[in-house]
């Protein structure tokens, strides 16, 4: 374990009090944004800056209002596969591909040791959610998650942080309030989808207790203001069913996170809500206004959502509409699904096809929500008419690939593609509006 961190203001503390870090001037950097403005929104709890003060290497990324919508990769192992050697290569392939953030949530092993691998292959702020490990060493030892001590729970996350860990998904909000509201309801058509939430459930009931993670907040809030680590409400009531979107038990938790991220800023800790799960399209817009309401503007942190229960193979691709739709309307980090979802554990390739898939979707977003953004879509485009592929891959979320897939099939005509050879329409257009295209050219250089 690591030096332990001495008392210091957080990002949201110190920029309340009007000083722009070396951590917002970072993040303006990266997003082309005046640095007050990022100082006035970390202020207002609006953006929440990733960063840890033990790993001073790690790339430090801004999430929240204004900001270009995140990706996070999630990796890990189970129960059934079990390899730190994959594990590092997968947290390796999401920072290749572009991810931003990367969640490590291991439920078997050497937790330590896998989580201290991954930080050190990675340069991205590293996440997890300490429920994991507390309940698999319990019933390790016990063979009874119901024997949790809260002690070894707030000492585990406190081993997590110091490690290098810059952001928990912290399972706050399950209460027995929302508990009731499940009950009353009549259960679930999609069950519980959560580990950490299901079993905290499961303790909660079997120790006729409430959850101690809410109880005291206080003291979870104090620890992650240590280490200056941003707590995610964890979201472990979430629908795991279109059906069950927007159930009482799922609002009963969002309301209680809204609540918590104004308290947890109020005591000077950098907070974030997490959200759904499997959301229908026409509701997505809704559940982001509601967070974004309810929070005073909390950055949003969504798992997808999967707007349809049956695309398991693609859930890549189903997750990718309802993140294209999340970024749209507000979220502010998205969490990918790959191609495995609800079917095995990710392996190398599906780590980065759902980096890709979920890059793709959140710029689909971004596009629509920021329309200055839209210039580079403009000169792609521009580029795609006149031929000039080289300048065309400047502009691609994906150059390699594109310019792979073009030298494997290539055209006859240099000019064009083989997708339509010598009956290309891009080209018999510029032919036909010539003269056209250069007097636009030259309005527009006066």
């Amino acid at each position: 374990m690591q030096t332990q961190p001495t008392h210091q203001l957080t990002q949201l503390e110190l920029s309340q009090t009007g000083k722009i870090t070396e951590q917002i001037k970072a993040v303006a950097q990266n997003e082309g944004l005046a640095p007050e403005l990022i100082r006035s929104r970390v202020a207002a709890g609006e953006i929440v800056i990733a960063h840890h003060r033990l790993r001073p290497q790690q790339k430090i990324v801004g999430i929240g209002t204004g900001l270009r919508t995140k990706v996070n990769a999630s990796i890990g192992t189970s129960s059934d596969i079990c390899d730190i050697d994959m594990e590092v290569r997968k947290a390796k392939v999401a920072e290749q591909e572009g991810a931003d953030t990367l969640m490590e949530l291991s439920a078997d092993g050497d937790f330590a040791a896998i989580r201290r691998a991954v930080l050190a292959a990675t340069n991205l702020p590293v996440g997890t959610v300490p429920l994991y490990q507390a309940f698999k060493e319990t019933t390790a030892k016990y063979a009874n998650p119901g024997k949790l001590d809260p002690e070894y729970l707030f000492d585990l996350i406190e081993q997590q942080l110091a490690d290098g860990i810059s952001f928990m998904a912290i399972h706050c909000g399950i209460n027995q309030y929302t508990i009731e509201r499940l009950r009353k309801q009549g259960y679930r058509y999609g069950g519980l989808v959560s580990k950490g939430g299901t079993f905290m459930v499961a303790w909660m009931d079997i120790n006729g207790k409430e959850n101690p993670l809410y109880e005291q907040f206080d003291r979870v809030c104090n620890l992650m203001k240590k280490y200056d680590a941003i707590l995610s409400l964890g979201n472990g009531i979430r629908a795991g069913a279109i059906h069950d979107s927007h159930d009482r038990a799922q609002m009963a938790e969002m309301i209680i996170n809204c609540e918590l991220a104004e308290l947890g800023r109020d005591m000077g800790c950098q907070m974030m809500v997490e959200g759904p799960g499997h959301v229908p399209l026409d509701e997505i817009a809704g559940n982001i206004m509601l967070e974004k309401r309810m929070s005073g503007n909390a950055p949003y942190y969504v798992l997808g959502p999967l707007p349809l229960d049956s695309g398991a193979g693609y859930d890549h691709i189903t997750a990718a509409i309802g993140a294209a739709n999340s970024s749209r309307h507000g979220a502010d980090l998205v969490c990918y699904i790959t191609p495995a979802e609800h079917l095995a554990l990710p392996d190398e390739n599906d780590v980065r096809e759902g980096v890709r898939a979920t890059r793709l979707a959140v710029r689909v977003g971004d596009v629509a929500k920021y329309p200055e953004q839209r210039e580079n879509e403009k000169a792609a485009a521009m580029a795609r008419r006149d031929m000039r592929w080289t300048d065309l891959e400047q502009h691609l979320l994906f150059p390699e690939i594109a310019k792979a897939m073009r030298q494997a099939r290539t055209p006859e005509e240099s000019n064009t593609c083989t997708m339509c050879g010598d009956f290309c329409a891009m080209k018999k257009g510029t032919e036909v509006f010539q003269n056209d295209i250069g007097e636009k050219k030259r309005r527009e250089m006066i």
